[in-house]
């Protein structure tokens, strides 16, 4: 198993927007994506969390440089960036 976690610098009048992305993309996420598992939204008063769960960093790693993440979920949350994003993949042990 493995995890993405991609921290987002996000004003907290724009997370309204980011969570929408968030619910837009979920349920394609979790159905076409290769060896997806899981994907939660995580909300601090310093950032937002996105961590998505997958059968292996392999998996991970591809989502990375699917189209679906570049050309859909970047492209809606790019505009409510405040940082670039903190992006991290760990492999349970």
């Amino acid at each position: 198993m493995a995890y993405l976690e991609i921290t987002l610098k996000i004003a907290p009048e724009h997370r309204r927007a980011a969570v929408a992305v968030y619910q837009e993309y979920k349920e394609p996420f979790l159905s076409q994506i290769a060896g997806a598992t899981s994907k939660e939204l995580l909300i601090r008063d310093d950032d937002v969390q996105v961590l998505h769960g997958f059968n292996s960093v392999e998996d991970a790693k591809a989502y990375l440089d699917s189209a679906m993440f570049n050309d859909d979920v970047v492209t809606g949350l790019k505009p409510l960036l405040a940082a670039a994003p903190d992006i991290r993949i760990y492999a349970v042990a």
